[in-house]
């Protein structure tokens, strides 16, 4: 298992839209191409920084899954829409994160557990 922690902050004046692009959009694409989103967050300082995290059971299916979601015309519609009137996004960056050799829950949970 792996887990991909993305992060994004807003352009200037961006918050919102960026918000509303996750929760009316985005989230249900992620759902309808199977990635498995762990959690979403949102910085209690800084409202136009969002924090998530995907679990993927391995590098190729993490790969797959972003190939299908930027080729998917909804994302691009809703992309192009979200972004007519300028960039709401400034920064992402994205890690991908895998259980530390000495934490033992990742290893024990079922596939069942995870949903």
């Amino acid at each position: 298992m792996i887990y991909e922690l993305r992060e994004y902050a807003a352009a200037p004046g961006g918050a919102e839209a960026l918000h509303a692009r996750f929760a009316d959009h985005t989230l249900g694409l992620f759902e309808r191409l199977g990635m498995d989103v762990a959690g979403f967050w949102s910085d209690l300082d800084d409202p136009g920084r969002i924090v998530y995290l995907l679990r993927f059971p391995d590098e190729e299916a993490r790969q797959a899954a972003w190939e299908a979601f930027q080729a998917d015309p909804e994302w691009r519609r809703v992309k192009a829409e979200s972004e007519a009137g300028g960039a709401i996004v400034d920064t992402m960056t994205s890690r991908r994160l895998g259980a530390a050799p000495y934490w033992p829950h990742e290893t024990a949970r079922t596939a069942a557990d995870r949903h």
